[in-house]
């Protein structure tokens, strides 16, 4: 594999700017880098998940997501390039099928908890959402008058905060916890 990065601090950034993968320069305060941000801060927390013990298929599942969203992550830094595929997007589909096929049907809304694991799965899952809006925004964006396509960026952030709510109701199966759910009034301690 070629060196990627030779040089870290460049100062180049240090006026307010940062540079997109075709070499065009933005503000670092632009929707695409905030969209950029969300989705990179994403993997990290998926990578914080994926410190804790977690059933080996659950750990495999979340290392091709990292690498997925590192893809997507290029298809938002290089205006017009397309990384996400329909077949990633499948892909959550069929593991969300295959993880909630386990589970008990919804009662009651759950809060995020349960094992260490799980809270982080959650943790995954609020952050997603956050990404998600980015890239909606990001749409509605117009750079050049040209609205901004984002291809199935969407639709796989969409699906993958399903997977991780999913996932962290799986783990908590697994790990013998129960998910925590939510009470109408609260666990409100008497008056």
């Amino acid at each position: 594999m070629a060196t990627r990065l030779s040089v870290i601090t460049t100062r180049s950034g240090d006026d307010g700017s940062t540079g997109l993968g075709d070499g065009t320069r933005v503000s670092k305060d632009h929707q695409r880098i905030a969209a950029l941000g969300d989705v990179d801060e994403l993997n990290s927390f998926i990578g914080l998940l994926r410190t804790e013990t977690l059933p080996g298929d659950i750990d495999s599942l979340l290392a091709r997501v990292q690498n997925e969203l590192f893809d997507l992550g290029a298809e938002l830094c290089i205006p017009g390039h397309v990384a996400v595929q329909p077949e990633h997007v499948a892909g959550l589909d069929r593991a969300i099928a295959h993880y909630n096929a386990e589970l008990g049907k919804l009662q009651e809304f759950i809060l995020p908890g349960g094992s260490r694991a799980a809270a982080l799965a959650h943790v995954a899952r609020s952050v997603c959402r956050r990404a998600e809006r980015a890239v909606v925004a990001l749409e509605r964006h117009t750079e050049g008058g040209q609205e901004v396509p984002t291809g199935l960026a969407r639709q796989y952030l969409n699906r993958l905060s399903d997977l991780c709510f999913v996932l962290a109701r799986a783990i908590n199966r697994q790990e013998g916890e129960s998910d925590i759910l939510w009470q109408r009034d609260g666990a409100r301690p008497p008056a």
